[in-house]
């Protein structure tokens, strides 16, 4: 019986996903830690924005990361970034404004956001993510096996 190649894309999307998350969360931890400024340092715009702004994100990763995992070429990861980013700015924006903050203000600092060391921490995470996802789609390796696991047709 002959094995499928690779791991299914619905399952290396969601392991990609989680792992962007992940990422994303620790790196701008650590370049607010080393930049010492807030990620969306905007005054008033309060934490829907930024909760908006990962979610957004790390769904536009999602969804790109399908499609890319699903057609198994490592340049779609440009693309999985770039819409990852869009997708964390307009989250910004769309959080902004859902809790009551001034759009100005929003748009505002979504265009800061662009701007800061924060975006290019997403944009090489959301690149790295997307490629592990691909390259776990592609893979052609099977679960570890004991030798006498193995049947007759696999020597």
């Amino acid at each position: 019986m002959t094995q499928p190649a690779g791991v299914a894309a619905p399952i290396a999307t969601f392991f990609a996903a989680v792992g962007f998350a992940a990422l994303a969360i620790c790196g701008f931890g650590f370049t607010s830690l080393v930049t010492d400024t807030d990620v969306i340092a905007a005054p008033g715009l309060g934490q829907g924005a930024g909760i908006a702004a990962m979610l957004l994100a790390a769904g536009a990763f999602a969804g790109a990361e399908y499609g890319a995992v699903r057609r198994g070429r490592y340049p779609a990861a440009v693309w999985v970034m770039i819409a990852t980013v869009a997708g964390y700015l307009a989250g910004i924006v769309l959080g902004g404004v859902l809790t009551g903050a001034d759009a100005a203000l929003a748009l505002g600092a979504a265009g800061t956001f662009s701007l800061s060391w924060f975006a290019l921490v997403l944009a090489v995470n959301a690149a790295a993510a997307s490629w592990a996802g691909i390259a776990l789609g592609r893979t052609r390796a099977r679960r570890p096996e004991w030798p006498w696991e193995r049947s007759d047709e696999d020597e």
